[in-house]
């Protein structure tokens, strides 16, 4: 493994073409708006996790559709709100796993919502509980071309708005502070970050750690490292369809939500990164919030890391940079 994309002084300095719809804002408006006409319907329903110091809820919301998209809520047994909530989006191919794997954030004295992905759950931990109930046209075998013929009928359009509504939920909960939610999430969990920073409001704190689904079109040209070789896979057969692909995907771009950020932002970036190239993660990184007055932002450099980035480095530095702007 070595760097393969650009010197650190140019990815600082990177700027992506991009070539955003016009009806970006009225697509995302509009799609919300329909998910929000469902209740958000949320039903907790607490866990014996065998956990003497956090609490633990099985959790389902009205996500995309109404669709139920379950969830697991901790928070720190006994503490008295309302808490600070962090809201945690997970990696492609994940699932919620099991209640007494979240453990982290509550530990922290967070309460700490971490949402199931649809549709997805068996490509490695232990499991997820949250169906697609949306069949799509032809795909190659997983999510990041399912529904791509079309901005309505994408798989991350369905996703994206489940993050959103993750959000709309966790505010209902008893004990959660709404005005003191963030937002993270790694790899796919970090585009989702991101999306959810664009599209929600009055979010206190969004942290994207080596953030997946940012700067499609690049990403799909330096690297055929999986998931990302899902869509070259697509195009290689259906040579015809590039132009329709990347409308699809220019409303999904994590960097025109990142533009759309109003929260202040922590980043992380592996340089050796070929999951998620590094411009990709800059791309999003340097626009943060540039159509929202330019709210705070702070990027963790890791030289030497693949996709795998600061782990439990970064854990212990959102965890800090997090009580900067959430408290305890």
């Amino acid at each position: 493994m070595a760097r393969f994309d650009l010197p650190l002084a140019e990815l600082q300095a990177y700027r992506a073409e991009l070539a955003e719809p016009a009806d970006f804002d009225e697509f995302w408006s509009a799609t919300v708006a329909e998910a929000r006409a469902h209740d958000v319907d949320v039903r907790l329903e607490p866990v014996d996790a065998g956990l003497d110091l956090v609490e633990v809820f099985d959790v389902t919301f009205a996500g995309f559709g109404g669709h139920p998209i379950k969830a697991w809520f901790t928070r720190p047994r006994g503490a008295a709100g309302p808490l600070p909530t962090v809201v945690q989006y997970n990696g492609y191919g994940g699932g919620r796993g099991l209640p007494f794997q979240h453990t982290q954030w509550p530990s922290a004295g967070y309460a700490h919502l971490f949402m199931d992905t649809r549709g997805q759950g068996a490509g490695w931990g232990e499991g997820g509980d949250t169906p697609d109930p949306v069949g799509t046209g032809p795909a190659t075998p997983g999510s990041m071309t399912q529904g791509i013929e079309d901005p309505e009928t994408y798989f991350y359009r369905r996703v994206f708005v489940d993050a959103v509504r993750a959000v709309d939920a966790v505010r209902t909960i008893d004990g959660v502070d709404p005005e003191k939610v963030a937002v993270t999430g790694g790899s796919q969990g970090g585009g989702m970050t991101i999306a959810a920073a664009g599209l929600s409001d009055g979010l206190a704190a969004a942290m994207p750690d080596v953030p997946f689904l940012s700067h499609f079109r690049r990403a799909i040209e330096i690297t055929d490292a999986f998931p990302y070789g899902e869509i070259v896979k697509y195009l290689a057969v259906r040579r015809d369809q590039t132009e329709r692909v990347l409308r699809t995907l220019s409303y999904f771009d994590a960097v025109s939500h990142a533009r759309r950020a109003n929260a202040p932002g922590l980043f992380s970036v592996a340089l050796m990164d070929m999951i998620c190239p590094p411009s990709t993660v800059y791309a999003a990184f340097n626009v943060w919030g540039e159509l929202t007055g330019g709210p705070t932002k702070d990027m963790t450099v890791y030289p030497f890391n693949g996709h795998e980035g600061g782990q439990g480095y970064q854990w212990a530095r959102q965890r800090e940079w997090v009580r900067t702007h959430l408290g305890r």
